[in-house]
């Protein structure tokens, strides 16, 4: 994050009009998905306080099944970045026909850079969690046996803090100015 702020700092209409390349519809959608995740978590912290093991068990489920939802609509931006030629990565054509075609190769690198930390992230606590679903359903959390679920709880909203710095920083800094003539 610290590189982009500076890269951006030093070339910021550059920034400023390829972060209009990203979809704010799509990541505004995934803030709300990952947030929503973040109360599922939250509920099966609190279900496995209060002994209810197996509705920690949905929980857990509903948290993954949000996570994947999110992890989808980001492989689908991949997938648009890569069809339009955007993705400076494993040598690909990146082909931007705006201005500064420099600066905006840097941004798309740090986008997938940060953004692809974040996913891999998401699929370490989505797999995490899974390991957790079926001892919920064998009741083990009926005692308040709640650590582990904690653990997992506290991971996760860590990792939708850093999206809370992501989001703003890729999708929605500077959408108020004009899209350049191409």
């Amino acid at each position: 994050i610290a590189v982009y702020m500076i890269y951006r700092w030093q070339t910021p209409m550059a920034f400023a009009y390829a972060s209009q390349e990203l979809s704010a519809p799509l990541g505004t959608f995934n803030t709300f998905i990952l947030l929503t995740s973040s109360l599922t978590v939250a509920l099966g912290v609190r279900y496995a306080h209060t002994g209810e093991s197996r509705k920690v068990g949905w929980m857990l489920i509903s948290t993954i099944v949000l996570g994947a939802i999110f992890l989808g609509i980001k492989a689908y931006e991949y997938y648009t970045k890569f069809e339009h030629n955007l993705a400076p990565l494993l040598n690909l054509p990146f082909d931007y026909a705006g201005p500064d075609p420099g600066p905006t190769k840097i941004f798309f690198g740090l986008y997938f850079g940060m953004t692809g930390i974040h996913a891999l992230h998401m699929i370490i606590g989505v797999v995490m969690m899974a390991m957790f679903v079926p001892a919920a359903f064998r009741n083990e959390y009926r005692d308040g046996n709640s650590l582990g679920i904690e653990v997992i709880g506290l991971y996760w909203h860590f990792v939708d803090l850093v999206w809370i710095f992501l989001f703003p920083l890729l999708y929605l800094v500077d959408r108020s100015l004009p899209v350049p003539a191409m």
